[in-house]
């Protein structure tokens, strides 16, 4: 039995003010085409549909238009809700969509019936547990102590009498702990949503959602498939893709990735501004992809954000690397600022701030300037 494994597909997400949206019908495209190529019999999405828990109307349009393209294909959907989305959104419907092959992961009632498929090996149980909280566990169990994420999801787990004989599935979206965070996920503070990677022994693969970057977690079989698109300069570096999981007899399981190429790539480049603005040191660039671009001029560029546009359009960020940024000189009261000259006294200022002293001309500038103030 074959199967693709998708999460975070944070649809409706804006990256640096930038809407992401036709970059993200794009990646769905391209998903589509490798579900046609790859011929699974299920599809997995383990969480974070939507970027907000009200998302948008162009958010949900296209995240319907994803599910009828599955539908119309020989294969089984399933969908659990993660810490961006409305569990009660995501579950919506869920009943009538089942006959259509798109299982819905239900608001967590404590009850949580596997969905079973069937191959040449036998049964195969699908579990379907959407994002937790301690809370949420508590209401259902008063009796148990439940006051970590990991206790809450041992006991959520626990409770479904899992048979390890036969091959089981586990769909989630939490933080497993000694797995690698990137800059734009949610994050606690020390790690207090941390689950234990023992919770999920019953399972032969845990198709996990919530991390953006693409790793396994404990054995090779706990794995997060990491979001089909870059949503932070973080993961400028990563390698996205679809995890494809085929699993045979029990014990029996290999895991590919495929590599997914987006529209616009997120990049990051750094120079000074008349080395960028330069066209033999962009012309093997694609001006079209998203940029952070790091000027290391020591004087500030004017207009350099809209003057760099005319070349790199889309540039989501832009930061200067120098004497003044890489100093942070914390500026101490003085007690003879009454002694010292308004000259001296911008002069120190400037120092403080710039990491270095001021130029001849900008203190012949500073003393005209001074004189000017004090006739008038």
């Amino acid at each position: 039995m074959k199967f693709i494994h998708l999460s975070d597909l944070h649809i409706g997400k804006r990256v640096n003010e930038f809407s992401m949206i036709e970059d993200q019908a794009y990646i769905l495209t391209k998903i589509i085409n490798i579900i046609d190529d790859e011929q699974p019999e299920a599809v997995f999405i383990s969480g974070d549909v939507y970027d907000k828990s009200v998302p948008s109307a162009e958010a949900v349009t296209l995240f319907d238009d994803f599910l009828y393209r599955l539908s119309q294909r020989d294969l089984q959907t399933f969908v659990i809700s993660g810490n961006h989305d409305s569990p009660e959104r995501i579950a919506f419907g869920g009943r009538l969509m089942s006959q259509s092959g798109v299982h819905l992961s239900p608001v967590y009632q404590k009850d949580i019936e596997p969905i079973r498929l069937i191959d040449n090996h036998g049964e195969v149980a699908i579990y379907l547990l959407p994002f937790i909280k301690p809370t949420h566990v508590r209401a259902y169990f008063p009796e148990a102590t439940i006051e970590s994420y990991t206790q809450a999801v041992k006991v959520a787990l626990n409770h479904l009498a899992v048979d390890e004989s036969k091959r089981n599935i586990l769909l989630t979206h939490q933080f497993v702990a000694g797995s690698e965070r990137s800059d734009s996920e949610d994050m606690s503070v020390g790690g207090s949503d941390n689950v234990a990677v023992e919770v999920f022994d019953a399972f032969d693969y845990v198709a996990l959602g919530h991390l953006h970057k693409p790793q396994s977690v404990g054995r090779e079989t706990i794995r997060y498939c990491g979001t089909p698109l870059k949503y932070s300069f973080s993961e400028a570096n990563h390698k996205k893709s679809v995890t494809v999981v085929e699993m045979q007899a029990k014990g029996d399981i290999t895991i590919r990735t495929v590599p997914l190429v987006p529209k616009r790539d997120m990049k990051e480049i750094r120079g000074t501004y008349e080395e960028l603005i330069t066209k033999s040191n962009y012309d093997h660039l694609n001006l079209d992809d998203y940029y952070r671009i790091t000027l290391t001029n020591e004087d500030d560029v004017s207009d350099a954000l809209n003057k760099l546009r005319t070349v790199y359009q889309n540039i989501m960020k832009l930061d200067y690397d120098n004497k003044r940024t890489a100093s942070q000189t914390i500026i101490e009261g003085a007690n003879d600022i009454e002694k010292k000259s308004p000259l001296a006294l911008v002069a120190e200022f400037y120092e403080q701030q710039n990491n270095q002293e001021l130029s001849v001309e900008q203190r012949a500038f500073l003393t005209d300037l001074i004189e000017t103030v004090w006739e008038d």
